[in-house]
């Protein structure tokens, strides 16, 4: 998956090479120094590039943060397991263990708290990260309704209301166990959590092996 970054700035054409170390040089930064202690400086020395090549790539550490956090989240593929539910639970399972590598915890943590004070930090996360995973709903959707798993949906509107909530729901239990809680997001809980996801709370009734007891709601 692509990362979606603003366009570069003007100059000479940038390196993909060097784009890729320095990005690298953060995720090792955040790790072993956090968000706190970690200057532009240092990733240049790692990344061995001048730090005036990262200024002009980045405007400055949270930028530079974000595009580092999002090219993990770039790994993220819906995979075709044969049905709505295996596919959820195969791109949740990803996501969580995306979320439970050492630089995806600090430089996301990190980056949303700051968001909340700079409007332009959260715009840059939205379109860095949020957008990409949510074409990743709009696949699966299409998908589905390809089997005959899920109805159309022929208003557009109503259509992108219904991928924002679910977008919102998976990736707000899924970084909520993960980060917040704490607790693995295994492969028992991804089971458990997709069965609520697409039956609704009736789920929470029924054991893990019995069948659903009817279609899934629309999406």
């Amino acid at each position: 998956m692509q990362i979606r970054t603003p366009a570069c700035r003007p100059g000479r054409p940038r390196s993909a090479a060097a784009d890729a170390a320095i990005l690298a040089a953060t995720r090792e930064a955040l790790v072993e120094l956090g968000w706190s202690k970690l200057t532009l400086g240092d990733v240049a020395t790692r990344a061995g590039v001048a730090k005036t090549t990262l200024y002009r790539r980045w405007a400055g550490k949270n930028e530079l943060v974000v595009d580092a956090v999002a090219e993990l989240f770039g790994e993220l593929e819906l995979p075709d397991r044969g049905s709505l539910a295996a596919d959820i639970e195969g791109v949740v399972l990803q996501f969580a263990a995306i979320l439970a590598r050492p630089e995806a915890k600090s430089g996301l943590m990190a980056a949303v708290a700051e968001s909340t004070r700079d409007d332009a930090l959260r715009e840059r996360i939205r379109a860095s990260i949020v957008d990409p995973q949510k074409d990743l709903v709009l696949e699966g959707r299409a998908r589905a309704q390809a089997r005959g798993e899920l109805p159309p949906q022929t208003d557009p509107a109503e259509a992108a209301r219904t991928v924002d909530l679910i977008f919102d729901v998976v990736a707000g239990a899924v970084v909520h166990r993960t980060l917040v809680s704490a607790e693995p997001a295994d492969e028992e809980w991804v089971r458990s959590f997709t069965r609520v996801l697409l039956l609704g709370l009736t789920a929470s009734t029924t054991t893990p092996d019995d069948p659903p007891s009817g279609p899934p709601a629309p999406a």
